[in-house]
């Protein structure tokens, strides 16, 4: 019998999307106990990567913490992002979360969609 591989967490943050993301919070106009991370079909590649404030867990979310925050994962989203490092960049022009995810296969070239594909087990 083969051993079990051990599951690599689902996201990783760096210290910048940390902090990013702890001041987005007390930035709030509502109270947030952190954000709320999934996938949605949109855009000319067919998924792109949703952020949204979170009250807490629903059934099923996968819940990471480190560096001091919370993010909820949706359920549905957690194959696509097994492995993922969530980063936090400022450019001259634009500035926003970057994904690092072992499972995007392509993007569109705007940058707004990725092709995602469900982790392998």
């Amino acid at each position: 019998m083969a051993a079990l591989k051990e599951r690599p967490p689902v996201l990783t943050l760096t210290d910048a999307a940390a902090e990013r993301i702890r001041v987005l919070l007390e930035c709030s106009e509502s109270p947030a106990a952190g954000i709320r991370l999934g996938v949605a079909n949109a855009g000319c590649a067919g998924m792109s990567y949703k952020i949204d404030y979170a009250d807490g867990a629903r059934p099923g979310d996968e819940t990471i913490e480190e560096r001091g925050v919370k993010v909820f994962i949706d359920a549905a989203a957690v194959m696509f992002l097994l492995g993922a490092r969530m980063d936090y960049q400022e450019g001259e022009i634009s500035s926003g979360f970057v994904f690092e995810n072992p499972n995007q296969v392509d993007a569109c070239g705007c940058g707004e969609s990725v092709v995602l594909r469900p982790a392998e087990a």
